[in-house]
């Protein structure tokens, strides 16, 4: 029985073989391992397919948040407060408390796990400082709703986009609505590096110029330190890689979702299975197809025994996380959040995907649940 694994880089490597060995062998001849042409290519070409502005590469998506919260907020005052979604990866509120500032976990939506504006609204206090909203599983937030609040309350927006390539709302993608958007080029994201990466896409020039200068020790020449940094730059070799993939990533954005739409027709009216909804005014472009369901765990474990790598996205959510119990939450804080994290379930989806794997999870999937 073959395994149908929850995402396939070998299949996408196989694919566009020629392409990846190309790349690699130009930097390797070149010997341009840090910065170099592959770097500055990438960061205008994901700037113009971002929709046009200013990109800062940096090593990872934690970096890109972290960096992107202090040279938007400035120095925390020990007292400042940002508000995000509970349900999401921990390096979102990891990188607000690295950026000196408290966060301040929100409930979600019970149809879309993606932030709920009228708990962002209810969540303002005095000391709020910024909104980092968290575009999951492909599709983006509500942001006219979050931009509205931000602007009556006089509050910057940082968007986290890791999971976001190639999204919309309204017709506009991350970084097009607040004051920046944070990527992370993690192997398995839709557009992923062969390590760690990261970027953020900006309007504003000064912005992403700060941002790359902090992130290469605070220095605008070899030797000479204009600000305090940090050693977090994205490599040659990933560059040269990002380059190759973004070439098609929109191709691969349509391959998601034409196997999510596999997915909806054979999932379609099955009561046992609940599928995260789709807002109309989005572009989703299917990082992950998460549904929720009773006895998770136990489905879970009757799909990996059939050889289907299923995960979770996220099990704990970041309010009941114990790095972050001296903030005060308990578990029943935002129950909405707490019973997803009990029932979600993310199954198989990559754009290589047939439609024949699809058909065989769909069908071991409803098996469980049934039994």
């Amino acid at each position: 029985m073959s395994k149908i694994p929850l995402v396939d880089l070998q299949a996408q490597y196989q694919a566009h073989k020629q392409e990846f060995d190309a790349a690699i062998a130009g930097c390797l001849a070149r010997a341009s391992f840090v910065g170099g042409p592959d770097h500055e290519a990438f960061a205008g070409e994901f700037a113009e397919w971002c929709g046009g502005g200013h990109v800062a590469l940096v090593g990872n998506g934690t970096d890109a948040l972290t960096l992107a919260l202090k040279e938007i907020l400035g120095p925390s005052d020990g007292v400042g407060e940002v508000i995000t979604a509970s349900h999401t990866f921990i390096a979102t509120g990891g990188a607000i408390s690295a950026a000196g500032y408290r966060p301040v976990f929100v409930e979600v939506d019970a149809e879309t796990c993606l932030m709920d504006p009228d708990a962002v609204e209810a969540a303002i206090r005095p000391n709020t400082r910024a909104i980092l909203p968290v575009h999951l599983y492909g599709e983006m937030a509500e942001m006219d709703k979050v931009m509205a609040i931000a602007r009556h309350h006089g509050l910057k927006v940082i968007e986290d986009a890791a999971q976001a390539h190639g999204a919309k709302w309204q017709g506009k993608g991350p970084g097009h609505w607040g004051d920046a958007a944070c990527f992370s080029f993690y192997p398995g994201k839709n557009l992923g590096a062969w390590g760690d990466g990261g970027a953020v896409f900006t309007r504003d020039a000064d912005l992403a110029g700060r941002i790359s200068r902090h992130a290469d020790h605070g220095r605008e020449d070899k030797y000479l330190h204009q600000v305090e940094g940090v050693n977090s730059r994205l490599d040659g070799i990933q560059a040269a890689v990002l380059r190759v993939k973004l070439r098609h990533l929109d191709a691969w954005n349509e391959a998601r979702r034409q196997v999510a739409a596999w997915y909806d027709e054979l999932l379609e009216g099955k009561e046992a299975v609940e599928r995260v909804k789709t807002r109309e005014d989005a572009v989703h472009v299917r990082h992950l197809y998460v549904i929720q369901i009773e006895r998770r765990d136990e489905v879970l474990k009757a799909l990996q025994d059939q050889g289907i790598g299923a995960g979770i996205h996220y099990p704990v959510p970041l309010h009941e996380q114990p790095v972050f119990s001296h903030l005060g939450y308990g578990s029943d804080d935002l129950p909405i959040t707490s019973a997803a994290a009990r029932r979600i379930l993310s199954l198989p989806l990559f754009p290589e995907m047939s439609q024949a794997q699809v058909e065989r999870v769909a069908e071991t999937l409803l098996a469980a649940v049934s039994s």
